[in-house]
């Protein structure tokens, strides 16, 4: 045999075999279906269009083998139980805000939001480079067996609607008003009358005088549930909620069970959601503020008064909490250590710029 009959022999051997071994590797990855609950309505499109995102960048990048369901709250199991349900199993994932599950722990709310906090690059830090996902996960890991990724920022919160004018700290009392977590807690010692209500249920609430006054996220969406239309005053900014943090959160023994490379997918998925969410709001608050300003709304800060009044109640509900909670002490101190940090370097250029172009392009 000629040497040249041997090399075309040998590479039409090795071309045959590539083309029998390909299709073997990709069908040896297995067919993967989860389900997502999310705590969102559908009508909400940024913050449960995140959980959308998630599932078809999963998709893509694995060719369609592992295909995860997004289920609207109440779809599965109501918005304010889907850690249950990842817990137990019934699903393998979920979409939420951590903070709605403070009645368990109070430590769960510093991985969203807590009073006076991190705003959404400052989170976004601590997360990623400041060690805020691994202190986080060791605690969601062994209080739920659930581990949490980070996938979607709403940015700083406006103060949500009011019947009446908020002027002293006075105006406070007894006004019932649609707030939870800490938030709650710090605004119940300055007489306020917290309610925890899903999202659905706010404007009906409002309208029917149940409530005096609500907070849910921003423009975009305060619109698009009508507050407009159940109060008049609309007030900023939400300084319990500086920068939302919002979780997919998987079941540890579903998530273990992945190949690696499906693991990867989801990792990078929620990244994409975490910077589709914080970018869609930025680009459609403007408008929706200025739709509602147009529409009678009246747009008012918060006296400082007021604020100095939540800031120093804020401590004092820290301070009680972190004798109750090892787990909340443990997390509150990392995270407001690393808060003073970039508190720092803030001051120095990002707050200094964002002033002055305020003060030029009103």
């Amino acid at each position: 045999m000629s040497r040249r009959t041997f090399l075309s022999r040998t590479a039409a051997v090795t071309a045959a075999g590539s083309l029998v071994a390909a299709p073997a590797i990709v069908s040896a990855q297995p067919a993967v279906r989860w389900r997502l609950a999310s705590s969102f309505p559908k009508s909400l499109d940024t913050i449960f269009g995140a959980a959308e995102v998630i599932s078809k960048r999963v998709a893509a990048l694995t060719g369609g083998r592992f295909q995860i369901s997004v289920h609207a709250a109440g779809e599965i199991v109501p918005g304010l139980q889907v850690l249950d349900a990842v817990q137990a199993g019934n699903v393998e994932m979920a979409h939420t805000a951590l903070y709605y599950f403070f009645g368990k722990d109070p430590a769960w709310a510093v991985g969203a939001a807590i009073p006076f906090g991190l705003n959404a690059r400052q989170h976004a830090a601590w997360w990623h480079q400041m060690g805020g996902k691994e202190v986080f996960n060791e605690f969601s890991s062994r209080a739920a067996g659930v581990t949490c990724f980070l996938a979607g920022n709403t940015g700083a919160q406006m103060g949500g609607w009011f019947r009446k004018e908020i002027n002293t700290v006075e105006d406070l009392k007894g006004l019932k008003f649609r707030v939870g977590g800490f938030a709650g807690q710090v605004l119940t010692k300055l007489g306020v009358v917290p309610q925890q209500i899903a999202g659905g249920d706010i404007y009906p609430s409002l309208e029917k005088g149940t409530i005096d006054a609500a907070e849910w996220i921003g423009p975009h969406d305060d619109e698009k549930l009508g507050f407009q239309k159940v109060a008049k005053f609309y007030y900023y900014p939400g300084w319990w909620e500086g920068g939302l943090g919002v979780h997919a959160i998987a079941n540890d023994k579903a998530l273990a069970a992945l190949p690696a490379d499906y693991r990867a997918a989801l990792e990078a998925a929620c990244e994409e959601a975490n910077a589709f969410m914080l970018a869609r709001y930025d680009a459609t608050n403007p408008q929706a503020i200025k739709r509602l300003v147009g529409a009678g709304a009246v747009l008012k800060p918060f006296p400082k008064p007021v604020m100095d009044a939540c800031f120093k109640a804020t401590q004092e509900v820290y301070a009680e909490t972190r004798e109750k909670s090892p787990e909340f002490k443990k997390l509150h101190d990392h995270y407001f250590g690393v808060q003073r940090d970039l508190i720092t370097w803030f001051r120095v250029t990002e707050n200094t710029f964002d002033d002055y172009m305020a003060s030029i392009r009103r």
